[in-house]
């Protein structure tokens, strides 16, 4: 029995000789002791009041960088009821599972305040699908993917996704070839639909002779090209990219934007951040309002650079009389909230909107083109009559496409503080997209909005293809990444073109993207009206940076508007290799800028 016992005691002292020799193997490895020590003197000569506080600080230095555990997909709504994405991350922070934060992404579909039912049920049907796909892929594929990997390490996240998006894309178009190749070829294909030819010209009355107009036979209206297939599901790529990025800026306590200046200058951070210029949509007077005007979509202000964006207005001052300051008082004007956040006032003529919002100004002491700008929103796509081959600037008058240029123009000198034009064309009108940046573009800048190529499309030719512009509205939707975002800025920078960073028009109360747009360091931020909890928010979301740029002494502002003129051979010199500037001995210089108060200055003494 006693030897017995002895073995027995002894085989336990060997087991715990073997496990106190791993547990010592196991501490040195992890470095602990030293740090123990280290830690433990220090805390003696701090003698901090939280002693178990100051302990959990320090060895929270030493933990693992968090990594990503789960990513989940849920459907909400958005600001207008309608099924969205939002996306969370949890993080593996010092052992647990921890929830970081959410994004909601917009989605990409239009608004269509007059549509058929027909065409609104199919959209929802086919928002519904998207939507319900993106939750499919978060919860599933990429969750897993994305397991293990460290948020910080946008680049690598950003890759994963794309790898997984160009598998869906191929995915998909094998799944078409096949549903074609299964097609029965006996079956009767339909023609597609047409739109009916313009109309012939009218005839010349008797001893009527032929002017230079009827010489000049117009061109036919080039039909509008397909718009950009959009894979169902892909709106959870742009989701998640986003959501990562957000992660990582919160685990390091960093805002979002400090985190996306890091992202576009890896190498040296910018000393300072500028907030980009609002453009504010102020009222409407497009296709959907009940006046004759259909022109302008959205008349938006633009603040002078220089001010804050909280910048308060002086006070109004007494009414003056033959200014709305006679007996009968100001005109009462009424209209409907527009789903851009603006007013929707009916109006007969191109010049009432802009002396309306002249006579406030000028009401309020502001100086049109000193304090404040406007740019026109003039949705063309809206406007083009394809039976008439014409553009409806207003009910019962058409232009052609040569015309529109010569509007515009008039436009421009009598009121000089526009300083853009929104798509002023289709995309499809190529040549007069040229002819406004020849008459144009050294007075105002011409943007790309709904005639502009999406983000990938940019980024896949390498290149600012059609049409020729100033700068160029982006959104993040669909399957753009952070590090898309960060490549198409730098894109148009090289090439001195304008971004503006634009909402869509299905917004929710996710403020991020006014965040993307001040870590990007777009020039202006267009975000509607100052109307609905999702747009306000945003607006908010604007002013708080602002603060907080300012209070610690980081707080830029963005240059003066500046003009270049786009000759027509802009376009083929940025297509041109870097090389080829090397071959040329005395190269032609910049054309020089031209700033709005100097137009605004000669409209005066003319």
């Amino acid at each position: 029995m006693g030897e017995e016992g002895g073995g027995r005691s002894c085989g336990t002292t060997r087991e715990l000789q073997k496990l106190k020799q791993q547990a010592l193997e196991y501490y040195r490895e992890n470095d602990v002791p030293r740090r123990l020590e280290e830690l433990l003197n220090s805390t003696f000569y701090l003698q901090p009041a939280d002693v178990y506080g100051h302990l959990a600080n320090c060895f929270s230095k030493f933990a693992k960088p968090p990594t990503i555990c789960k990513v989940v997909g849920k459907i909400v709504l958005d600001g207008l009821g309608l099924p969205t994405l939002q996306v969370e991350v949890f993080c593996t922070v010092q052992n647990f599972p921890k929830h970081i934060c959410s994004v909601v992404i917009a989605t990409h579909f239009q608004v269509h305040e007059n549509a058929f039912p027909e065409l609104a049920e199919a959209e929802d049907v086919e928002r519904s699908d998207a939507v319900s796909t993106a939750v499919q892929w978060v919860n599933g594929a990429i969750a897993q993917e994305l397991q293990g990997v460290a948020p910080s390490h946008q680049a690598e996240v950003d890759r994963r996704l794309r790898t997984f998006f160009e598998n869906k894309v191929k995915e998909d178009k094998e799944r078409k070839e096949l549903d074609k190749s299964l097609e029965d070829p006996t079956a009767p294909v339909p023609f597609p639909l047409m739109p009916p030819p313009p109309p012939p010209p009218p005839a010349r009355k008797k001893g009527q002779k032929q002017g230079l107009k009827d010489s000049l036979a117009e061109k036919p209206v080039t039909l509008p090209e397909p718009a950009e297939p959009v894979l169902c599901g892909s709106m959870a790529i742009g989701a998640v990219s986003l959501a990562v990025a957000k992660t990582s800026a919160m685990l390091r306590s960093n805002p979002l934007y400090a985190s996306m200046a890091v992202l576009k200058h890896p190498l040296e951070q910018p000393t300072k951040l500028s907030v980009p210029l609002l453009m504010v949509s102020l009222v409407s007077c497009g296709k959907s309002s009940a006046g004759k005007l259909n022109l302008m979509q959205e008349v938006i202000g633009i603040p002078h650079p220089g001010l804050t964006a909280k910048q308060p207005l002086p006070p109004k001052p007494e009414p003056k009389k033959g200014h709305n300051g006679g007996k009968r008082g100001p005109q009462l004007i009424t209209g409907k909230m527009s789903h851009l956040g603006c007013l929707t006032i009916t109006y007969d003529t191109i010049e009432q909107p802009l002396l309306l919002i002249q006579g406030i100004c000028a009401n309020l002491g502001l100086e049109m083109g000193r304090n404040l700008h406007l740019a026109i929103n003039c949705a063309a796509h809206e406007l083009m009559d394809y039976s008439k081959g014409k553009y409806e600037v207003m009910t019962g008058t058409y232009k052609n496409a040569a015309e529109m240029v010569d509007l515009y123009v008039d436009l421009i000198n009598k009121f000089p503080f526009i300083i853009a034009l929104i798509d002023p064309f289709r995309k499809e009108d190529s040549e007069q997209w040229d002819s406004i940046c020849n008459a144009l573009s050294s007075r105002c800048y011409i943007i790309a909005g709904s005639a502009s190529q999406s983000i990938s499309k940019l980024l896949e030719d390498g290149h600012i293809g059609p049409p020729k512009a100033s700068g160029r509205i982006i959104k993040h939707t669909n399957h753009t990444t952070m590090s898309d975002l960060v490549e198409i800025t730098n894109l148009f920078d090289s090439k001195k073109h304008i971004a503006i960073f634009g909402s869509t028009e299905g917004e929710s109360s996710d403020d991020s993207l006014v965040d993307l747009a001040v870590g990007l360091g777009v020039r202006f931020i267009k975000l509607g009206g100052l109307s609905r909890g999702e747009r306000v928010t945003k607006y908010n979301r604007l002013l708080t940076i602002e603060d907080e740029l300012g209070q610690n002494g980081t707080l830029g502002f963005k240059e003066e508007h500046t003009f270049l003129y786009l000759s027509e051979d802009d376009e083929k010199d940025a297509r041109a290799p870097e090389a080829t500037a090397a071959v040329s001995a005395d190269p032609p210089g910049p054309p020089q800028p031209v700033l709005p108060t100097e137009v605004v200055d000669a409209s005066a003494r003319a």
